[in-house]
């Protein structure tokens, strides 16, 4: 009777390859969904680089207090979406947007004319993340987005430095909208120099390799990361064929 007892908790040698195959069809389906969530995560990311810069641009040279204004209500989105589990990827992604969000409000708002203070103004949320970051609080997924976004745009103002494009920045910044075509003719011709394609192939390599490497560790958080550091490219390319097109 009592090895009867035992055989009931001992699994026969047919029912191990059952929980073998029940087990690895769940990781194959948790997987599945890891992998689909990553890519959405760097889909988002690519999404809220390079979609919002086109809404942000004209309403902040009209209306730069609501632009500036609508910060809040970016903030206030994130930590809704966060305070649900389902929603907590989204929120802190927003999060991370919110940083970028602000910066823009307040320098294509105030201080478009100086590019010099171009970098500084889209740091203001740099100490704040990297605070959250090494004392390990707020989620990463929103602060990682923010430094890839960072991060590329700091890679396109080296280019501008590096072409020599500050003066054309400037004088688009301080002319009426028709008389930007002929600034933007010239600022192409600069472009268009063995120098100019130089730079733009090294740190268009820089920026393909620091945004595709993180994609082999499967985070969420250096998805977001990398998604901001490619959309850069789009970005660039997009402003790039606008000017060519004026």
């Amino acid at each position: 009777m009592i090895n009867n007892t035992l055989s009931a908790y001992v699994p026969n040698k047919s029912s191990v390859p059952c929980l073998e195959l029940q087990k690895t069809s769940e990781f194959s389906w948790w997987n599945k969904l890891l992998a689909q969530q990553t890519w959405l995560v760097f889909s988002a990311a690519v999404f809220l680089v390079s979609v919002p810069v086109f809404i942000e641009a004209p309403l902040v040279r009209s209306l730069p207090w609501l632009s500036l204004g609508l910060t809040a209500g970016w903030v206030w989105l994130s930590f809704s979406l966060m305070l649900h589990s389902v929603t907590y990827t989204w929120g802190n992604i927003l999060y991370g947007f919110s940083w970028s969000w602000l910066a823009g409000g307040i320098y294509w708002g105030w201080l478009r004319w100086e590019p010099l203070w171009h970098l500084p103004v889209e740091s203001i949320g740099l100490p704040f993340v990297l605070w959250f970051l090494l004392t390990k609080k707020g989620g990463k997924i929103g602060n990682w987005f923010y430094l890839g976004s960072l991060l590329g745009t700091v890679i396109t103002d080296v280019y501008f430095y590096a072409v020599d494009l500050m003066p054309y920045w400037r004088q688009i910044m301080r002319v009426e909208p028709d008389s930007i075509a002929p600034i933007l003719h010239q600022a192409l011709l600069q472009v268009q120099t063995p120098w100019g394609e130089a730079w733009a192939v090294i740190l268009g390599l820089v920026l393909l390799t620091v945004g595709i490497f993180p994609l082999r560790t499967g985070k969420l958080h250096w998805y977001a990361f990398s998604g901001a550091v490619v959309s850069t490219i789009l970005v660039d390319s997009l402003f790039l064929l606008a000017a060519i097109a004026a």
